[in-house]
């Protein structure tokens, strides 16, 4: 007796519902998304294979453009508080205390601090400031900055970065580097762009050798 042959029938799937939560999560992300705004000063940094990952706290920021323009940047409130209580008082500049520690970086000399802390934050862009002058020893104001830096920080421990551009000028590296000598600020770190060690190389090799042989 032959078998009764059964009507095959096409395989209908609903994708409503895996739509519905396609575009939920695509609004979601679209929401809730933050873009990297645009940074006040541009720096291109030289690449190397260090592999030290700077400290992101208690950080002493000093960045150096391709025109050679000095920025300072600090992330301590406090200290900032403090720095102007001391400009204030030694210097009789009657800055802002609440712009200056709100400020993100300082990019003028300490005559025009005032006119710089008040353009508004949005408008405070590198290649429209002046930045704080180091042409030369006797012209170099990044000394008494890191002066009263180390006196605002004294017995807590600050990590000073150096940040340069890579078409920056070597005089405005030697500028800054005397300024920490003259303030025997002889340990910082040098900010660059991390790339993969040349193959073949001691660094390239140590890094292929398993975790426990790195650590022996």
């Amino acid at each position: 007796m032959a078998r009764p042959k059964i009507p095959r029938k096409s395989t209908n799937i609903d994708m409503t519902a895996m739509c519905d939560v396609a575009f939920l999560l695509l609004s979601f992300f679209i929401l809730t998304t933050k873009f990297k705004p645009e940074e006040a000063i541009t720096v291109t940094t030289p690449s190397s294979v260090a592999t030290k990952v700077a400290p992101d706290k208690d950080v002493v920021l000093i960045t150096i453009d391709k025109d050679g323009k000095v920025f300072l940047s600090l992330d301590n409130e406090q200290i900032k508080g403090t720095i102007a209580d001391e400009l204030n008082s030694t210097k009789n500049l009657g800055i802002d205390k609440k712009a200056f520690v709100k400020a993100s970086f300082i990019g003028a000399s300490f005559a025009q601090l005032n006119s710089f802390l008040a353009i508004p934050e949005d408008e405070r862009k590198g290649n429209k400031l002046p930045g704080i002058p180091c042409q030369d020893s006797s012209h170099n104001e990044i000394t008494e900055w890191l002066r009263i830096i180390k006196g605002s920080y004294m017995g807590l421990k600050k990590n000073i970065l150096l940040k340069g551009d890579n078409a920056s000028k070597y005089p405005s590296f030697k500028n800054v580097i005397d300024a920490l000598k003259k303030n025997d600020e002889l340990k910082f770190s040098l900010v660059t762009n991390p790339e993969a060690a040349p193959t073949g190389t001691d660094l390239w090799k140590q890094n292929q050798a398993p975790a426990d042989k790195k650590e022996e």
